[in-house]
């Protein structure tokens, strides 16, 4: 047991080493790809391996293959850090090695989602009987909601969709805004829906769903099962969908309103922005993230359903030899994993960390320090080519080659990180502010380094 303390000791005093450097550290580095494989490839030895040894050759061999994602200087990918106490809860979570399938596998587990899954129904204004699976993030949380979708408008029509399968199905419409995450379509893969089944919906200029073309597609298609995707933080702006009256015409129409709020649900846990999200209380599934904006640990999402017969009827199964099974869903009842980690203990450490107060200020924060960069980079000479509603900037630099170009440099250079991308048929700089850590002077510094190198 000394050994097992002391190796524990040496992995937590090495990740905290490597917390403490984030501040200062090039965010990212030109990586020898042929030399990072070599460092971890080799023949399997035959022999077993001190575990002392094992560790300091991981440590060795991945430390220049590290991105700094956690440090307040990455604005890629709307990716957050992970706060102190959510990620001491993850080291405990990997100590204890809980199979968090339900309360007779791991009791403390299924405890823990429950206790975070109220805390966030409360924070977010989700109701408080909607059912809420802990998944790896929002592309599960996606499948789980629209798989839930289709339980309920299939049954509504009479058809058994868990035992029957979808061939001879009565067709489902599913419409979508153009603007939609690409996990969405992943989603409808995975479900048997296949992506040509999308009815596109146009976005009005900063990435919304368009309300007045939203009722024209639904108003032109046979009544019958209907889901709609609607969506809170477009990728690319931030844009949130109108919810509110979008699930009034949903639910006139007979459909289901699932909405996809990897991020920009946590508009709702602020008093600055919750107005962005108003009406998402009436909606029929939620995805959000946890990793994002709320700085959990990866990999953290959560699927809310409104109702929890539809959710565990799409997910749950029972087997002779699985105690615990049946009774009330939890766990892998809500999810689509059965051998699962027990991330809800760092959801609830992260909670607990924060307080309701905290997640406000948290996204507040991000999102002044958003328009913060947007002014910078506009009074430096560059376009900010998106309405600035939450966390997301985009920023072009002339043409797209330029963009291109100004993007490698920035990425290179190691002061901070963005990334690039397409929006409107353009290429832009894309800057995520969604770390807890980020301050007004990582935003000052990060422009001066992008306008230095723009020049």
């Amino acid at each position: 047991m000394e050994e097992l303390s002391g190796l524990f000791h040496m992995a937590a005093d090495h990740a905290a080493d490597y917390r403490r450097s984030l501040p200062d550290r090039p965010v990212a580095a030109p990586v020898d790809q042929a030399r990072l494989a070599d460092a971890f490839s080799g023949p399997l030895p035959s022999a077993p391996s001190p575990p002392e040894r094992v560790l300091a050759d991981l440590v060795a061999a991945a430390g220049p293959g590290l991105v700094a994602s956690a440090g307040p200087r990455y604005f890629g990918f709307v990716v957050g850090g992970a706060l102190p106490a959510a990620t001491a809860a993850d080291i405990l979570a990997a100590g204890w090695d809980q199979f968090a399938t339900n309360a007779i596998t791991s009791p403390a587990a299924i405890a823990a989602e429950t206790a975070a899954g109220a805390w966030l129904k409360e924070l977010l204004g989700i109701p408080a009987s909607a059912s809420v699976g802990f998944v790896t993030g929002c592309q599960a949380a996606n499948t789980v909601g629209l798989a839930a979708a289709r339980h309920q408008v299939l049954a509504e029509a009479g058809w058994d969709v868990e035992r029957r399968g979808l061939l001879g199905a009565p067709p489902i419409r599913v419409i979508a805004g153009e603007e939609r995450h690409a996990t969405i379509d992943r989603s409808l893969r995975l479900l048997g829906f296949g992506t040509d089944v999308v009815e596109p919906v146009p976005a009005d200029p900063n990435g919304a769903t368009d309300l007045g073309s939203l009722r024209a597609v639904l108003q032109a298609g046979s009544p019958g099962p209907t889901i709609v995707c609607l969506q809170s933080g477009n990728v690319n702006t931030g844009a949130c969908d109108r919810l509110r009256e979008a699930c009034e015409l949903v639910h006139r129409h007979g459909g289901w309103a699932h909405v996809d709020g990897a991020f920009g649900l946590w508009a709702a846990a602020s008093p600055e922005t919750r107005h962005l999200v108003d009406g998402l209380e009436t909606a029929d599934s939620w995805a959000c993230d946890g990793h994002k904006w709320l700085n959990l640990p990866y990999d953290s999402g959560f699927a809310f359903c409104a109702r929890p017969g539809a959710h565990a009827a799409a997910m749950s199964y029972a087997a002779e030899y699985l105690v615990g099974s049946g009774g009330t869903p939890a766990g892998a009842d809500l999810t689509p994993e059965s051998s699962r980690r027990a991330r809800g203990f760092a959801v609830w450490a992260g909670l607990r960390e924060l307080g309701r107060d905290g997640v406000a200020a948290l996204v507040g924060r991000c999102c002044a320090l958003a328009r913060r960069f947007a002014g910078g980079l506009t009074s430096a000479g560059f376009e900010v080519a998106n309405e600035v509603v939450l966390n997301q900037v985009l920023v072009g630099f002339g043409d797209d080659a330029r963009t291109d170009r100004v993007v490698a440099a920035v990425q290179a250079d190691g002061t901070c990180w963005a990334g690039g991308t397409t929006w409107r048929g353009r290429r832009l700089m894309r800057i995520s502010v969604s770390n807890a850590t980020t301050t007004e002077a990582d935003v000052d510094r990060s422009v001066a380094a992008i306008t230095r190198l723009a020049a």
